[in-house]
Order: C-alpha cells, then sequence, then structure tokens
C-alpha cells in the first residue's frame, strides 16, 4: 500500500531532506503534500487523503503542537498518525506530545529510524524485510 504523506516543515530544505530520506529508505509512497505550518497543514488535510503527517514542531502562524490539537478535534483527521521530527530538546514538551499521540524523531536522524518508524505507525512494510 503506497502512503499519502503530507510533511509541514517551514523549512523547505528539510521538506526536501525528509522526503528524499523517505525515498531512499524504499518506504511505499504515493502522493507526498507540503506545507511550510500548521495552518497551510490543516488546509492539505482538508483536500486531500493523508495516510501520515510529518511534522515539526516550531513553525510560523501555527506551531506543530497547534496542528496536532486542532486534528483532534476533527472527527475525519484525528486518527491519522502523526510524527514530530524536531530538534526539540525539552523533555516536557516531547512527553506532552507523546501524550497527543504523536511520536517524536529529534534531528539528526537516520533514514532507518524514519523508516522503522514509519512502519510502526502505518503497519505498512511488516513482513516485507
Amino acid at each position: 500500500m503506497a502512503l499519502n504523506i503530507l510533511v509541514v516543515d517551514d523549512s523547505a530544505v528539510m521538506r526536501k531532506m525528509i522526503i528524499k530520506t523517505m525515498g531512499m529508505c524504499g518506504i511505499p509512497i504515493g502522493e507526498i503534500k507540503q506545507a511550510a505550518n500548521g495552518r497551510e497543514g490543516l488546509e492539505e488535510l482538508g483536500k486531500n487523503w493523508i495516510d501520515i503527517v510529518i511534522l515539526d514542531i516550531n513553525m510560523p502562524i501555527m506551531n506543530g503542537e497547534e496542528m496536532i490539537d486542532e486534528m483532534q478535534q476533527e472527527p475525519e483527521i484525528k486518527d491519522i498518525p502523526v510524527i514530530v521530527i524536531s530538534t526539540e530538546g525539552s523533555s516536557t514538551r516531547i512527553e506532552r506530545l507523546k501524550g497527543k499521540g504523536a511520536r517524536f524523531i529529534q534531528k539528526p536522524f537516520t533514514p532507518e529510524i524514519i523508516r522503522d518508524t514509519i512502519y510502526e505507525v502505518t503497519g505498512v512494510g511488516e513482513g516485507d524485510e
């Protein structure tokens, strides 16, 4: 099953790096949508079928945590898996995000960490290796 993925990060370079890394890992990718902040991310979720959201925390307009909060208020999108990829070091904030159901990957990351985390939250790739 190919995954439709939304990558939300205010850095276009980081979005491209995450997308390239997923491609290198052999993750079955359908469509990839991009957004530069949480507000744009929510707009993409309203227009497209998305299987997983990869999200930064610190962004202008609407940060990643606010986007997760908004997603949890919407029945159609509240169950979409969210992986946060960030340089965030605050254990309090990381635990708060995990409490909201998000998985957390610390930057810098390896391709294997992204692949394994996506497989864990989606079930895609299990038994394929």
